[in-house]
């Protein structure tokens, strides 16, 4: 084992586990794709360390654990086809790959869209469709989608994005406003019902392109 698998297998019993990641499925994905392939050159180093990484344009890589906590919640199966709102860094894309049928992940930015694609090519993902797109539209030309996945945090889930989920599917974001916020697990019912539950508190960066609230100041 080098140094990096080393790191990696560190990663994965210090810091996801204990996080209440326990699907060995998801713990098999985490210990063989290789985050070090994503993180930016000048953070190397802290490829496998349990912080945010910053990949410019008020944009990061979040924790390992939480990309970890969230594939793991949304319980995904070999033949599901996903969608991913903001590609970011390509990690969480490549976790999403590894588990499902087909991913759609769409990025607002052309700069971490295009450092994202080098990245799956690195790692020979070759399961996911890539856009620069606006990702609060989500893709309804090819939905609907067995699940849906925030990539970072937004004030509220758009109507829009959760008619994108099939019966019996599920979608999971992280909602709310600093200091704390939920990731939120909702999972339609029926063609007009979707349930909603608040899973554990964390924080992420905004996605861009998403609504926010209106702030009066007196």
């Amino acid at each position: 084992m080098n140094a990096l698998e080393k790191a990696r297998f560190n990663m994965v019993e210090q810091q996801i586990r204990p996080w209440q990641v326990l699907d060995p499925t998801v713990l098999h994905t985490l210990q063989h794709v290789a985050r070090e392939i994503f993180v930016p050159a000048a953070y190397q180093a802290l490829a496998y360390t349990d912080t945010d990484i910053p990949l410019g344009h008020g944009q990061a890589m979040v924790a390992p654990r939480i990309d970890a906590r969230l594939l793991n919640d949304l319980a995904i199966t070999p033949t599901d086809k996903v969608l991913e709102i903001g590609t970011g860094s390509g990690y969480l894309t490549a976790l999403l790959a590894d588990r499902s049928h087909h991913v759609v992940s769409l990025e607002i930015n052309p700069e971490l869209h295009a450092n994202a694609r080098k990245n799956l090519q690195r790692a020979g993902i070759n399961n996911v469709d890539l856009r620069l797109a606006d990702g609060s539209a989500g893709a309804a030309d090819t939905g609907p989608f067995d699940a849906i996945v925030l990539g970072g945090s937004v004030h509220a889930v758009p109507q829009e994005l959760l008619e994108q989920i099939k019966i019996g599917g599920r979608l999971i974001a992280i909602v709310g406003e600093d200091p704390v916020m939920q990731a939120t697990l909702y999972t339609r019912t029926s063609a007009s019902a979707w349930d909603h539950r608040a899973l554990w508190d964390t924080s992420a960066p905004r996605l861009l392109g998403f609504t926010e609230p209106s702030r009066f100041h007196f």
